[in-house]
């Protein structure tokens, strides 16, 4: 058993049948690290946007619309582009949970670097979180996987906890940061202080770096229950180093690894729909929907805790259904095709909501649809995605894995940054095209995938 410099070994380490909701205790540590981790990601992006488009007379940065989609394309790419370095240096250097509270670090720092006024601590807070996120997200995932044997029945089930886990941070970051960035009460405040009200937007950002220093407190508190997983790796010998190079990837390893890539290509167009929620969904929610219940007024940034509210309601329904299943559950290939689909669905829902927007600003239940459409499909993919990677990657690359898995992601978001740049909302011609298209790109992928299935189990050999 390794030791590194967060966890080591200890005489209380917890036995062996301590459990978290029938699942190993260390899932709950990262199960409220991951929370508080996702609080950061999402309070920032739900505000990113709308505060480059806002004018700069409102404390935004004046962007426009094509400008702001690139910025955020390109950053999200980035964030999860990082998975793919920070998976290696884990896997040669740092161990998991080492590297996991490095990047926490580094992505408060670059929350707090959000929260202070000016371009130069906008792009440095923005590189310091891609840095922290590509430490943290790839490895916290590889420790999850390897809190399971292979043929754990409970494996699905605990990645869709774990998925629970991410969407409640999720949601109550739009609501606490939203509030702060956005909030009519909150600028009142900050006016009664004597405080700059348009200066709300940085107090969002700064909320969101306290977010991560509690996800960071609770993993430290909580170690002793990761110490026999994510550990420094152990240092090979000379010899050892010499034989690794003559130690090929095996024929079914190739195969299994030759699956994750057709999925690779598909997790691409899933994204680069679902991400819409922080470009394109954003705006629309931002300057054509009606924002206010009974007439109260609340911030556009909320509709973006709809989402992991249903996924919060919904995946608990997803994990039973897996674990009551059991060996009778669809393929992952399958449960890919039905998640493409549905985002696809979801998209769609948007092109009468634009033809209705000509009259005015639209329900904001046509929002609210969308979401719960796409989260069926989010629930058939993602968490499932996660799993599968961990099964089907060789032991010895399952850090490297996972990081090309969230390269996929990451492309998908370069697509939603660049698609979201041609939201229009003066052309409702233009935005019945962009969701039209999405909708139409989405629901062929599903019809190719259910097609080539097949011969996507063959490559996964014994997996399911």
């Amino acid at each position: 058993m390794s030791t590194s410099t967060v966890a080591c070994i200890h005489s209380d380490v917890p036995p062996c049948d301590e459990q978290f909701a029938g699942h190993p205790a260390g899932l709950r540590t990262l199960f409220f690290t991951e929370l508080w981790e996702r609080f950061s990601y999402y309070a920032m992006r739900a505000i990113l946007v709308l505060y480059m488009v806002a004018p700069c007379a409102a404390g935004g940065l004046g962007f426009d619309i094509r400008q702001a989609g690139f910025i955020y394309g390109m950053y999200t790419m980035l964030v999860y582009m990082g998975a793919i370095p920070g998976g290696l240096i884990a896997d040669r250097y740092l161990g998991a949970r080492l590297a996991v509270l490095l990047g926490g670090i580094v992505i408060a720092l670059g929350n707090f670097s959000l929260a202070l006024s000016g371009l130069p601590f906008f792009y440095l807070g923005l590189a310091l979180i891609v840095l922290g996120t590509g430490l943290l997200k790839p490895n916290i995932s590889a420790m999850v996987g390897k809190l399971y044997s292979a043929d754990d029945p409970r494996r699905d089930s605990g990645f869709s906890l774990f998925y629970m886990g991410i969407n409640m941070g999720a949601f109550i970051a739009p609501l606490v940061c939203g509030f702060l960035a956005q909030g009519a009460e909150f600028k009142r405040l900050l006016s009664f202080v004597g405080l700059d009200p348009q200066s709300s937007w940085h107090w969002g950002f700064a909320a969101a770096g306290f977010g991560m220093v509690l996800g960071l407190s609770q993993y430290l508190l909580y170690r002793r229950h990761l110490s026999t997983v994510g550990g420094k790796p152990v240092q090979a010998t000379a010899m050892e180093k010499e034989a690794a190079p003559k130690e090929p990837l095996t024929a079914d390893e190739w195969k299994r690894i030759g699956a994750i890539m057709v999925f690779f290509t598909f997790i691409v167009v899933f994204w680069s729909i679902y991400e819409q929620a922080g470009t394109s969904l954003n705006l629309f929610a931002d300057r054509l929907t009606r924002c206010e219940i009974a007439g109260w007024q609340f911030p556009s940034s909320w509709f973006q805790s709809f989402n992991p509210i249903l996924v919060i309601c919904l995946a608990p329904v997803f994990s039973m259904l897996w674990i009551k299943l059991g060996s009778r559950q669809p393929s992952s290939a399958a449960k890919f095709a039905v998640g493409l689909l549905f985002v696809g669905l979801g998209i769609g829902i948007m092109v009468p909501a634009s033809l209705l927007a000509v009259s005015g600003k639209v329900s904001p239940l046509w929002l609210i649809a969308v979401y719960l459409v796409q989260v069926i499909g989010e629930l058939c993919l993602s968490p499932v995605g996660l799993s599968m990677v961990t099964k089907l990657a060789p032991a010895r690359l399952v850090g490297l894995m996972l990081g090309i898995w969230f390269l996929a992601s990451s492309f998908g978001n370069l697509l939603a940054g660049y698609f979201g740049g041609f939201f229009n909302d003066k052309d409702p011609g233009a935005l019945v095209s962009l969701f039209g298209s999405m909708a139409a790109v989405a629901i062929a992928a599903a019809v190719i995938l259910a097609l080539i299935s097949p011969a996507v189990r063959k490559l996964m050999g014994p997996v399911h």
